[in-house]
Parts: C-alpha cells; sequence; structure tokens
C-alpha cells in the first residue's frame, strides 16, 4: 500500500511546522507541488506486440526517453485526495472486472489535434471504455480534455509534418509484423509523474483481485 503524504509528528512539532509555513514559503511551496503532480492507469505491454512498439518508438524519435508499451486507461490527471484514496478506489472497481482481451487495429494518427502516432485497439475497445469510465471517479475524477480513445501509443513527433512522416513509416513496420496482435489485459499499474517523460510505478492493480472460492 502507498502512505500518505503526511507528517506524524507530536503537538510540539506540529506547532513549529504551522511557524514555518507561516515564516517561510518553503513548505508551502512543496504542498503545491504535491497537488500539481499528476498520476495515470496504464496497462503494460509485455508482449511480442509491445517490443515491437519500444523499437518502432526508438527508430522513430532515438531522442525520446524510454517508455514502456501500455494501454492507457486513465490519462494523467491530479489527484483530488491522497494516493492511498485513489489505490482503495482502484482496487475495489479492478477487483469487479474480470481480465479480457483486446486486438490491436490499424496504426493511425491524432493530427491534427496532436502530432502523435497511435495503434487503435479494434476488439475489446468498449470494454476499455467503460472501465475508463467506471475509474473516472473520485480521487481520480477529471475532465478529460479530449474523448477517450483506447490505444497504443506509438510516438509524439514536435511537428505535423514529421508526424505524418512518422505515420507512413510505422504502417509500413505494423504490416510487416507477424506476431500476435492480440493483448491479455490481466493487471494494472497505478503510475506518478516524477518529470517530463518519466513515470514511477506505485502499486500493481489485478483485474478480479478479490476472486470467492466456490
Amino acid at each position: 500500500m502507498i502512505e500518505d503524504n503526511v507528517d506524524h509528528n507530536d503537538n510540539d512539532s506540529a506547532e513549529a511546522t504551522a511557524v514555518s509555513i507561516i515564516n517561510d514559503g518553503t513548505r508551502y511551496n512543496f504542498l503545491l507541488d504535491m497537488q500539481s503532480q499528476r498520476y495515470a492507469l496504464v496497462a503494460y505491454v509485455k508482449s511480442p506486440v509491445g517490443e515491437f512498439v519500444e523499437n518502432l518508438r526508438r527508430e522513430l524519435h532515438p531522442d525520446l526517453p524510454h517508455l514502456a508499451a501500455h494501454i492507457t486507461f486513465l490519462p494523467p490527471r491530479p489527484l483530488r485526495g491522497t494516493e492511498s484514496a485513489a489505490l482503495q478506489m482502484l482496487e475495489g472497481v479492478c477487483s469487479h472486472a474480470e481480465p479480457f482481451e483486446v486486438i490491436l487495429g490499424d496504426m493511425q494518427s491524432f493530427i491534427p489535434t496532436t502530432p502523435t502516432v497511435y495503434i487503435r485497439v479494434s476488439h475489446g475497445a468498449s470494454r476499455l471504455q467503460e472501465l475508463h469510465e467506471q475509474l473516472n471517479q473520485q480521487a481520480l475524477a477529471f475532465a478529460e480534455e479530449w474523448p477517450y480513445i483506447p490505444h497504443v501509443t506509438i510516438v509524439k513527433m514536435a511537428t505535423e509534418p514529421a508526424a505524418g512522416q512518422a505515420l507512413k513509416i510505422a504502417r509500413e513496420r505494423w504490416r510487416q509484423y507477424s506476431g500476435s496482435r492480440r493483448i491479455l489485459l490481466d493487471q494494472l499499474t497505478f503510475v506518478r509523474e516524477d518529470a517530463q517523460n518519466c513515470w514511477i510505478d506505485l502499486a500493481p492493480v489485478p483485474l478480479g483481485g478479490s476472486l470467492v472460492s466456490p
């Protein structure tokens, strides 16, 4: 479990902390930074198709930091509460959701909205959308800028022309790929943004986690 970001001090320490907040903005700024942190819920793709995605990303944009191939269930968002409250809600919802399989479809892009190349989910997308709605609540409730579209991101380029060229290459590589395009989703991961393009795993969240014996 993730511990709350609170201090367990005695009364004297609490008074000293209150004085430091009044006399020094450092602590206050720290609290603001905590509130501005972003969180997400993803399912890592560790099958051969995940390796394909990661290799293609390196080919198209080698300067980008390494990001593990994944399907996003909850896009980045700030918390409306503590990490432990968010995780408790996630575990509650996901424990009642059985593992399921998705199949990847065509290589597409979000141009002109963003210069992003991705593989859409062709089979199982409705199940992903259903879970997304169930999970977008309480501590993780967020009014997202764009509609939720189940997909696996390949790369986000700097410009539309660069994304268009990347899409051409990606479609050819995807056409040549002969491995399975099926992905079993049985465990999600709650993550926190540590820096730009850098995410930290906080906790695994299994689907169907609370199994009842017959």
